[in-house]
């Protein structure tokens, strides 16, 4: 089996890495945005190199082996058949959020997500002039604690106005991977309040747990009458194969009348996939997985580590629940006390993403990605001891 080096630091000060220029002139480690400090794997470097040899970079459009390559790993890694004809090419997962939105939904209509989540759950909503309705979830006792869904605040949200249900799966902050079991239950109840699900799979490749898998909206909720008609499942090789400058993401539509609102939602407005994206994503899928399951079993070092970390050298900071999916960590911190847990790390020299972002209490949470070499994540680490040492004591 081929070796891949994940211990290399790249230099990334200097590029155009937003990750890193954040932090521009100043000593901060960048651990916030989903985006790892890893080279891509090997042969999409190849594939990209080869494209940019052919010299020209015309409007582009997916070729069948490109096609293949997608529908050839759902099938392989989740048992989904799907057909080519499903596929809706687009320049980011954002960018098909905010379509979504403007498509199966009207101004003051109300957006279900829930919370904490990914910020643009949050705000695609209301920049396309509707209404976020943010249910929060909640910690379910047991060993280990987990986090899970409040079907009563689910159920109390819902009003005539609601038209759409955005999904996290696996979940962007909580790392948490829902069950088919819960799928078809969320399923059953969208069909039943006639809410369009759209289920954001971007970070489906990254399952930590080698006894678990995941299982595609799609699948899990297979049996549920009428809900392929209400359904858009959205996917990326960006996170899994650290593509996200590359603008590749695709939506997966089994509706025809579903599939063609959503392409008539974006025509004239969203931007299409570059040459240079077709290439990388076919090359991803098609060759990419023995890099892929070393990244996991890297990743998955991390998160021990991390976890071992906090445990022995960070009183104040917990994890709610296993990191069971992504690169990313999220910290409960409110048993510090501090106002702006996140100013305070960066004074400290380690750049984190607000919880609040993602529709946490103040004060109470950040996150922390850990897709990078073990040493970044030491001296990071090292730099939250420091901060907690200077800057905080924990709660009685």
């Amino acid at each position: 089996m081929p070796t891949f080096d994940f211990d290399t630091v790249p230099e990334r000060r200097g590029t155009d890495s937003q990750k890193w220029q954040k932090y521009a002139g100043r000593d901060i480690l960048p651990m916030w945005v989903a985006d790892m400090d890893f080279a891509s794997p090997p042969p999409v470097i190849a594939a990209l190199q080869e494209r940019v040899a052919h010299g020209i970079f015309g409007y582009a459009r997916p070729v069948k082996a490109t096609v293949d390559a997608v529908v050839g790993a759902m099938e392989a890694r989740y048992g989904w058949k799907i057909d080519p004809a499903w596929l809706v090419w687009l320049p980011g997962l954002v960018c098909g959020l905010n379509v979504a939105v403007d498509t199966f939904s009207e101004p003051g209509d109300e957006i279900l997500c829930l919370t904490p989540v990914y910020p643009p759950f949050l705000t695609t909503p209301r920049n396309r002039g509707r209404i976020t309705r943010s249910v929060p979830l909640v910690l379910r006792p047991g060993e280990p604690t987990s986090w899970a869904i409040d079907w009563d605040l689910l159920r109390q949200a819902v009003t005539p106005r609601s038209k759409v249900l955005l999904l996290c799966q696996p979940h962007n902050p909580l790392a948490r991977i829902w069950g088919p079991d819960e799928i078809a239950q969320l399923a059953e109840f969208c069909v039943r309040h006639k809410l369009v699900l759209c289920s954001d799979e971007i970070h489906c490749d990254l399952i930590l747990d080698g006894q678990r898998r995941h299982v595609p909206t799609a699948v899990a909720a297979a049996a549920v009458e009428g809900m392929s008609r209400q359904l858009v499942t959205f996917m990326a090789p960006s996170k899994t194969y650290n593509l996200p400058g590359l603008g590749t993401s695709f939506a997966i539509v089994p509706d025809p009348d579903l599939r063609l609102r959503l392409v008539r939602g974006g025509t004239g407005i969203v931007a299409e996939v570059t040459a240079l994206g077709f290439a990388a994503c076919e090359a991803a899928y098609r060759d990419g997985e023995p890099w892929r399951q070393a990244l996991l079993a890297y990743l998955s070092g991390n998160r021990d580590f991390l976890l071992d970390y906090i445990r022995r050298e960070l009183p104040g900071i917990q994890v709610d629940g296993p990191i069971e999916a992504t690169y990313l960590a999220w910290l409960n911190v409110s048993a510090l006390g501090l106002s702006n847990p996140a100013a305070h790390f960066e004074t400290h020299g380690v750049g984190l993403s607000d919880g609040e972002m993602f529709g946490a209490a103040k004060g109470s949470a950040v996150r922390l990605n850990f897709g990078c070499p073990r040493s970044t994540l030491a001296e990071g680490l090292r730099r939250m001891k420091a901060a907690l040492a200077a800057g905080s004591q924990p709660r009685p």
